[in-house]
């Protein structure tokens, strides 16, 4: 979902949020450091499968995905890293490691960390490696419906 498609949903659902543009990027910590955005502020996506479905894991940059507590979390013992091979398809328009984090476009379940849901506001890809995407966690998290669980360390 490239950054015109996200912005006409945000727009769609009345949303107020912000585009920050900053140097290409490719981890979430020099995604961070290029945005001058705390590595704890920005939320990066990791898709994982759980029982064979594809699912995003949405974390603080700064943090590392549990797997042990995303797999208590999903009632499974089966969840595994997704390959790039797994979901290059699924994201049109988005260039690979800059999905956002709205899982319920894709139909697929979205998992994010607590520490996320404690901020006033969430920043994420927003579909490429120089467009970040800041709003309400509030708002993100009226339109995602994600299951907050304790996943990351």
């Amino acid at each position: 979902m490239p950054i015109r498609k996200i912005r006409d949903f945000l727009d769609s659902h009345h949303i107020r949020y912000f585009i920050i543009s900053h140097s290409p990027a490719y981890t979430a910590q020099e995604i961070a450091a290029a945005a001058h955005v705390p590595g704890k502020e920005l939320a990066k996506t990791v898709m994982v499968t759980i029982d064979g479905k594809l699912a995003m894991a949405v974390l603080p940059a700064s943090n590392k995905l549990d797997f042990d507590k995303l797999k208590d979390a999903a009632g499974t013992g089966n969840v595994t890293l997704a390959s790039e091979e797994d979901f290059a398809d699924m994201f049109p328009g988005c260039e690979v490691g800059a999905m956002p984090p709205f899982g319920n476009l894709y139909g697929m379940k979205t998992y994010v960390a607590e520490e996320l849901a404690e901020d006033a506001e969430i920043v994420f890809s927003a579909g490429n490696h120089k467009e970040l995407l800041r709003l309400s966690y509030t708002d993100f998290e009226r339109l995602v419906k994600p299951d907050v669980i304790a996943m990351s360390v």
